[in-house]
């Protein structure tokens, strides 16, 4: 009996330090998702879920239906929050952020003991003459003395999850915006080559009704004639650019079925009276990139483990064996009960495995952290200010066509028009004139898409979530290149 005390104290003592230990924080199911939401919503001025059941699913759909306006076009606000609302990889990444809350709480545990419990017997049949009960618990005390360092790094991995669901969510915020951006570009363009090409339209029957009364040459009226037919294939080219535009928006915001029928505006807002100062980006930037401070953490937690690695250098793994014996023996018809405790200690002789080469790992991954701590630093640094000066040259470049390029293109049309019909100049050049027009209108909505891209660009350039279209390059250039119509 005293034997079968002492097991169950052995059984109880560690099973009931490991139900004490427990961490509220890591325990809940939306377990560090608060930190998120509020850290992207200082950003996005948006609300992000968690979706963990069904009534928050149906929540989330009703929110979703609401938000699709079905009368008017969508709004680049309203489609960034709908995407963090209904966008799946989303939910995944939080998923992760859960995996990483349930890693915490994992760690914050004792190790379950190892119990064994065996009984050894001699004698005939229903008589006991001898028989020996075993039994015998196993704790990693290694475990137990290194606890508190497994739970410190546990919880600064636990504190990286979060920034990285922070920068995901910011992310799809970022890649929503240039979607919505791109997607509304590509119908400015598909509405003014429609628009050219009616007019062209118009002076190819015209054409073709002088070629039958002999006034017009009939090269002439091939010239007005190919215009027509190239036009239209660059409106067919137009248009599939936007429909594509359109799906990658729609995928980000996770919309399927009937929800398909949404709209978007059919050109982008005009360009501000003038352009934000951001004297400081670099600096703010610094401050609040949350790649950055994922980085750090990942240097914190990169020195901790190298720190558990040098303290647990020779012993890498330390049992304690707790246990008793208790012997029953028949001696002239007299039985006889003899109980002996036992403790043992296991662990591993460094004869071979020093830890040298552990150490060596633990060191190079430190070294290894610091320096992508460094390369981040520096990069943020470029990119902030790469993200201004797109911005900002990106604003003179669309100011300019929509102040200088486009009125000179319309005043040669205009003027070409009046010797046309002064019979002063010929159809080829008319067409010329026209032709150039409708690219120099082309160039001016490709390069407001490309400010209130750099414009979209700044938030992630100062706070993370995305690449940020770092050049001063512009799509201008490519389609400068191009015929009428060849920017899509």
């Amino acid at each position: 009996m005293i034997g079968t005390r002492k097991l169950i104290l052995a059984l109880a003592f560690p099973l009931a330090l490991s139900g004490c230990v427990t961490d509220a924080e890591y325990s809940r199911k939306e377990a560090g998702f608060t930190s998120v939401a509020n850290k992207t919503a200082t950003v996005t001025a948006k609300e992000a879920v968690w979706i963990q059941n069904q009534n928050q699913a149906r929540s989330a759909a009703a929110q979703v239906k609401s938000l699709l306006p079905r009368t008017k076009p969508l709004d680049v606000e309203t489609a960034v929050q709908i995407a963090l609302l209904n966008n799946k990889g989303l939910q995944a990444a939080y998923a992760d952020l859960g995996d990483s809350a349930a890693d915490a709480w994992q760690s914050t545990m004792f190790l379950n003991p190892t119990v064994s419990i065996g009984t050894t017997g001699m004698g005939a049949p229903g008589l006991e003459a001898f028989k020996t009960i075993e039994g015998m618990i196993a704790t990693n005390i290694l475990a137990l003395a290194t606890k508190n360092r497994d739970i410190s790094i546990a919880d600064t991995r636990f504190r990286q999850a979060q920034l990285t669901a922070a920068v995901k969510t910011l992310q799809v915020a970022a890649d929503t915006r240039r979607a919505w951006i791109a997607a509304v570009a590509s119908w400015e363009n598909v509405g003014h080559l429609q628009r050219a090409q009616a007019t062209a339209d118009a002076a190819s029957e015209l054409a073709e009704k002088l070629g039958e009364t002999g006034a017009m040459t009939k090269g002439a009226q091939a010239r007005e004639h190919v215009f027509v037919a190239e036009l239209t294939g660059e409106t067919a080219k137009a248009r599939l650019s936007a429909r594509l535009a359109k799906e990658e928006l729609t995928r980000l915001m996770g919309l399927w079925g009937s929800d398909l029928d949404y709209q978007v505006p059919n050109s982008l807002s005009p360009l501000p009276k003038s352009v934000i100062r951001r004297d400081t980006i670099e600096a703010e930037a610094l401050r609040n990139r949350i790649d950055l401070q994922i980085a750090k953490l990942d240097l914190e937690a990169t020195a901790k483990s190298y720190g558990l690695t040098e303290a647990t250098r020779y012993v890498t793994d330390l049992d304690i064996l707790t246990g008793f014996e208790t012997e029953r023996e028949i001696e002239d018809d007299e039985k006889k009960t003899r109980t002996t405790a036992q403790v043992e200690l296991e662990f591993a002789i460094p004869i071979f495995d020093t830890g040298k080469a552990r150490m060596r790992k633990s060191e190079l991954a430190y070294m290894r952290a610091a320096n992508l701590l460094a390369e981040k630093a520096v990069n943020v640094r470029s990119e902030a200010r790469s993200a201004y000066k797109a911005y900002r040259s990106n604003y003179d470049i669309a100011r300019h066509y929509r102040n200088s390029v486009v009125p000179l293109r319309t005043k040669v049309e205009e003027e070409s028009l009046l010797t046309y019909n002064g019979m002063i100049s010929n159809t080829f050049e008319l067409l010329t004139d026209t032709r150039d027009k409708i690219n120099s209108i082309l160039l001016s909505v490709n390069a407001k898409r490309d400010f209130w891209l750099a414009e979209a660009d700044l938030a992630p350039a100062i706070y993370g979530g995305g690449a940020t279209k770092a050049s001063a390059e512009t799509e201008v250039a490519t389609a400068s290149e191009s015929s009428a119509g060849g920017g899509h």
